[in-house]
């Protein structure tokens, strides 16, 4: 692939990127909006307090003296964030109110994909009609599991400490309402919003599965246990199919792997190449283009060092949509090196990274990778089949492996038959003349000790005891 028709790629890239998760209105992916980075400050759009820049409340906890990196989103400004893990964005206020200077902030945008709202629990009807239990424990992951074990489509947890199952809301009896009323913490983790009293929060039950099967143009997909921290052991695939598409456009919002062991993989789903690896050491730093309309997502956790996992977004792209670049000349090639990149007989596997821009700024840079999205042709020897195993390989071990038993078995054949000549010799004395044997017992004395009857069978009682002293079935 020559430099323009990389050029073009990228360039290709950079627009659908701009537009592909537009239609996508949240600004968080976290239950607690702890990755919230956007603009509003004030702690509500209609007749909200005005927040304190972060520059300027040295006087309290959190301020740019104290985290100076913009650890927690903080920095020259005055936008609601979340720096400690509290259930949802904060800032500071001027006006201290029974000696309480801060304010939670009230962002409509900042809902993670999965929460479906707050909304009112009259108990008459619930609000979720199906199962529904209460701990003292609970956090909102206990909950999606507990009702995605009962195949609940939908989990509702309310007051901290109860949960709720069903499979709709209806929103005629209870009204969805802002989330400042969901913002009692979860008993078993006081970072999550588990409801309110006579509210409650729901989620899909999709939240956080160790597994799935999506072919909707856009979706998000999240660790194994997500909020939580993912379990130990855990071994999880997605497979992502979205017939028609031409390109798949992934973006990770939110990544927190513990150790280089845990993995997250991007694989083609028609031949299980890797074509990305993610790790503690390898974040994910930029978008993730990949060509063809099947990818499988790999996640794996060893038993040590959990820690919060990844929230995925994902956008399917048509081939129209990749029709971008026409007014460049020279169409035919261009459909040729660029367009015909979603087409279904495309092969091959190229990899291409932009550069950074020169003013210092990361820019989001693109990786385009162009994998055959056909069926694979035959496994040749040591094509990868598989993880940790290729074909071929195998065969070729069994074939040296009896090759060299064969060897061993005609080289012991071999010295038997010349053990068996030099017994027969005629230096070794007949029964006839003692004298005669007297006399070559000095040169063949180590073959008649050898071959001497009784030498053998002491030598076999020998062995058979010592083999018996050694068998734990065997007494004394």
């Amino acid at each position: 692939m020559d430099s323009w028709t990389v050029s073009s790629a990228l360039l290709l890239a950079g627009v659908i990127s701009s537009a592909a998760f537009s239609h996508f209105d949240t600004e968080c992916y976290t239950a607690n909006g702890e990755d919230y980075r956007g603009l509003q400050n004030q702690t509500s759009l209609s007749g909200g307090k005005p927040c304190l820049f972060w520059n300027e409340t040295f006087q309290h906890p959190y301020n740019t003296l104290k985290y100076p990196n913009g650890e927690g989103g903080l920095g020259k400004h005055n936008y609601c964030r979340n720096p400690d893990g509290d259930v949802q964005p904060w800032c500071y206020i001027a006006d201290h109110e029974d000696g309480i200077y801060w304010r939670y902030c009230d962002i409509p945008t900042c809902q993670m994909p999965g929460n479906l709202g707050c909304f009112r629990d009259s108990g008459d009807p619930p609000t979720l009609s199906g199962t529904s239990e209460t701990s003292n424990k609970l956090t909102i992951q206990n909950c999606i599991s507990f009702c995605r074990k009962q195949r609940y489509k939908l989990a509702g947890m309310e007051s901290g400490y109860a949960c709720f199952c069903g499979n709709e809301v209806d929103l005629r009896d209870h009204g969805e309402s802002p989330s400042m009323e969901c913002n009692h913490v979860c008993f078993g983790d006081h970072t999550q919003p588990c409801g309110g009293d006579g509210w409650v929060i729901i989620f899909d039950t999709r939240v956080g599965a160790c597994g799935g099967n999506y072919s909707s143009p856009s979706e998000v997909i999240y660790s194994p246990d997500f909020p939580d921290k993912y379990g130990a052991g855990r071994v999880c695939y997605w497979t992502i199919q979205v017939p028609g598409s031409s390109a798949i456009l992934f973006n990770f919002t939110f990544f927190d792997i513990s150790d280089q062991t845990d993995m997250v993989e991007l694989l083609d789903g028609y031949t299980n190449q890797v074509l990305a690896r993610f790790d503690w050491r390898s974040p994910p730093r930029e978008l993730v283009n990949i060509t063809g309309d099947f990818v499988i997502l790999y996640f794996y956790s060893d038993r040590t060092n959990q820690a919060q996992g990844f929230a995925l977004l994902y956008q399917a792209l048509r081939s129209q949509d990749t029709r971008v670049i026409e007014d460049e000349g020279n169409e035919e090639d261009e459909t040729d090196d660029v367009s015909s990149t979603a087409g279904p007989q495309l092969a091959g596997s190229v990899t291409e990274r932009s550069n950074s821009t020169s003013n210092g700024h990361s820019s989001q840079i693109l990786y385009v990778i162009t994998s055959s999205p056909g069926k694979p042709g035959p496994n040749m020897p040591g094509q990868w089949a598989g993880r940790g195993e290729t074909t071929g390989h195998s065969a070729m071990w069994t074939i040296y492996a009896l090759a060299a038993l064969l060897i061993l078995t005609v080289i012991a054949m071999v010295a038997k038959l010349l053990l068996h000549i030099t017994v027969k010799s005629p230096n070794i004395p007949t029964v006839s003349g003692s004298d005669s044997c007297s006399q070559s017992t000095a040169s063949s004395e180590p073959w008649i000790i050898l071959y001497r009857p009784s030498t053998i069978s002491l030598f076999k009682k020998k062995l058979k005891n010592h083999h018996g002293d050694l068998s734990p079935l065997v007494g004394n």
